[in-house]
């Protein structure tokens, strides 16, 4: 799993060399601290979910962040996505990051590919994740990649994801890391669902990290689709999650908005 690098930027005036010196090395203190803690967020933390939608598009604006006892860095995410049949959904989207005294700057570039390998044939439907990443800072490539479940029980929609993540680079041989996620939710009306939503890192796959180096983060979520015309809508999500990065206290807020047309 690859590590975000944020830019750095002195909080001082530039006039005191000690004092130039001292704001650098804590945003480097810093940086170091949030890139052991925030590789827990590779990138976009939203619910993967698949199913039909041939011939749809949409424009989707993500935004998560990660709240630590004394930062909180965000993510701001951009995209475009179609159903190209009814198995198989494509999306190219782009992840910015920011946080105090850093500028927004460009993070990864993703491109997302989903297929639907149920039809209803089962009371569960399965789809297959795949989501590249290039990071912008080093250039390095990821995959992310992974089985997608979701069942119904009444008006409850249960889902439950896992993910594994591993780097790209020519000759890279670690173990893929496993990530989860997991959702229940009630469908009151289809403008207004709520329930529970977690997400989590548990180290490599085959050999997971000690508990206190873990990430596993769990709270309540709103959801709904709000109609326009014949066959467009506006989606959104939301999420406040409370736990930890690894060793490190920090709840997380994620939120999505979609047009679909």
């Amino acid at each position: 799993m690859h590590v975000r690098r944020l830019p750095l930027r002195s909080s001082g005036d530039g006039n005191d060399p000690g004092e130039t010196v001292m704001a650098r090395t804590l945003a480097l203190a810093a940086t170091l601290m949030l890139a052991s803690t925030a590789a827990l967020a590779d990138p976009g933390y939203y619910l993967v979910t698949v199913y039909e939608n041939e011939g749809k598009a949409n424009i989707d604006f993500r935004y998560w962040d990660v709240r630590f006892p004394r930062s909180t860095v965000k993510w701001p995410e951009i995209g475009i996505g179609y159903g190209v049949t009814k198995r198989w959904y494509t999306a190219l989207l782009a992840s910015y990051v920011t946080s105090p005294g850093t500028p927004v700057s460009l993070d990864t570039q993703q491109w997302q590919n989903d297929f639907l390998l149920t039809q209803g044939q089962y009371d569960f439907d399965l789809a297959l994740h795949t989501n590249l990443i290039h990071e912008k800072y080093d250039g390095e490539n990821t995959i992310e990649f992974g089985p997608v479940f979701q069942t119904e029980i009444g008006r409850m929609q249960l889902n439950g994801n896992l993910f594994f993540d591993r780097g790209l680079a020519a000759g890279n041989s670690t173990t893929p890391e496993l990530k989860y996620q997991w959702q229940a939710k009630y469908r009151w009306k289809p403008a207004f669902q709520f329930g529970l939503r977690g997400f989590g890192e548990v180290g490599p796959w085959n050999n997971w990290a000690p508990r206190s180096r873990q990430s596993h983060r769990a709270g309540p979520m709103i959801s709904g689709a709000i109609p326009f015309g014949t066959s467009d809508s506006f989606n959104y999500e939301a999420a406040f999650l409370f736990g930890s990065a690894y060793s490190t206290h920090a709840d997380m807020l994620t939120l999505r908005l979609q047009y679909e047309f």
